[in-house]
């Protein structure tokens, strides 16, 4: 269940926007790094907004449960080719169901 989103500069100097999640009743953060934001902008000129940013978190945290990976954690962190990568995966799982 989503929680929070709050720019992580302001709370522990990163570069990065925190999304906070509950998992089984445990607080679980997926850091996003503001690069990404830029970067989508420039290749398709577009802006990642807070839905979009809290879309793309719940679906690599979805992911990464389902696979196992890192299981227990309190804090992901993403690359910028990792949030990019989640993003596509959101935008093409909406995109076929508007279209039809």
């Amino acid at each position: 269940m989503y929680q929070a989103l709050i720019v992580a500069v302001a709370t522990r100097h990163a570069d990065a926007v925190d999304i906070k999640f509950l998992v089984d009743g445990r607080p679980v953060w997926v850091a996003l790094p503001l690069p990404a934001w830029d970067e989508y902008k420039k290749r398709v000129g577009k802006t990642i907004t807070d839905a979009l940013a809290i879309e793309i978190a719940g679906q690599y945290l979805k992911t990464a449960l389902e696979s196992g990976e890192g299981v227990g954690r309190e804090m992901y962190s993403l690359t910028v080719e990792q949030t990019l990568h989640h993003l596509d995966a959101v935008v093409n799982q909406v995109e076929p169901a508007v279209a039809g």
